[in-house]
């Protein structure tokens, strides 16, 4: 049997192990396999814990090659809110992914529009793309700038993105390089870099803060609205409780007075 690779893009996911890998394992053995791998330049693009899955249970996998499109759009939705990843692990593969992207395009060896970035050109639309807040996608875009290797950690669920982030904040080079003679930039222009930065974070602090407002009013909305209801059930309860207590009260003058009429029968036909 021909063996496959792994696409870079298939690597940014984290590969299934224990139970959830044996489930998949043992349904493939039972079912075969139901969604073939899909296949790109010779490589798995998706499907590698499925095709992982079939050589385990020795059932013959199958396979179609990538039918054309984005491919890094059909990868992240082929995968991306299928399991249960934080929001930081798919920031970072959202980011990873970009990144995988842009290599291709600035690498002059392009052959298609595959590798196109899409809609991932801003951070807001890579935010909407991982389901993560602007402040996390944009942590992971510098990440996976700066410290490829944490962004591999975080995506592979090994660590967080909170501790990759702080881990590139405490590290210490391990040789200090001689300082090249540069153009410095005046400093002007580092300070309005620096409140530039904060002021995304301020935004995105103030967005996540408006959310949660929103959030907190539409459930006070509906604290009060089920109050109200709760209020309007318990008067039908009431009124249901007073009918049924009338109604028992009948029924146990009813049960007298047939009792009643049975003895006088009784007492008739003793008489005859």
């Amino acid at each position: 049997m021909q063996t496959y690779e792994l696409h870079p893009l298939c690597t940014l996911f984290p590969r299934l192990n224990g139970g959830e890998f044996a489930t998949l394992r043992d349904d493939i053995a039972a079912n075969g396999l139901r969604s073939p791998i899909v296949l790109h330049d010779g490589m798995i693009l998706d499907g590698g814990n499925r095709y992982r899955a079939c050589l385990d249970a020795k059932v013959e996998p199958k396979f179609t090659n990538f039918s054309g499109g984005n491919l890094v759009s059909f990868v992240l939705s082929a995968n991306l809110h299928r399991r249960h990843m934080t929001a930081g692990q798919q920031a970072a593969i959202v980011a990873s992914a970009t990144d995988w992207a842009k290599a291709q395009t600035h690498g002059g060896d392009r052959k298609t529009d595959q590798a196109e970035l899409g809609p991932l050109e801003t951070v807001s639309q890579r935010a909407a793309v991982s389901g993560a807040n602007e402040k996390t996608q944009r942590k992971a875009d510098k990440l996976v700038r700066e410290a490829p290797e944490l962004a591999k950690q975080v995506t592979n669920g090994s660590k967080s993105l909170y501790q990759a982030v702080k881990e590139t904040k405490t590290a210490k080079p391990s040789k200090i390089l001689p300082r090249k003679p540069v153009v410095e930039k005046p400093k002007e222009d580092v300070r309005v870099n620096e409140l530039t930065e904060r002021l995304h974070e301020a935004e995105d602090n103030a967005r996540e803060l408006a959310e949660s407002l929103e959030a907190y009013s539409k459930a006070e909305e509906g604290i009060e609205a089920a109050a109200k209801e709760i209020k309007r059930l318990q008067g039908q309860l009431r009124v249901v409780e007073s009918q049924r207590d009338q109604y028992m009260t009948k029924c146990s003058e009813l049960v007298k007075t047939v009792k009643s009429l049975e003895r006088k029968l009784a007492k008739c036909e003793g008489a005859k």
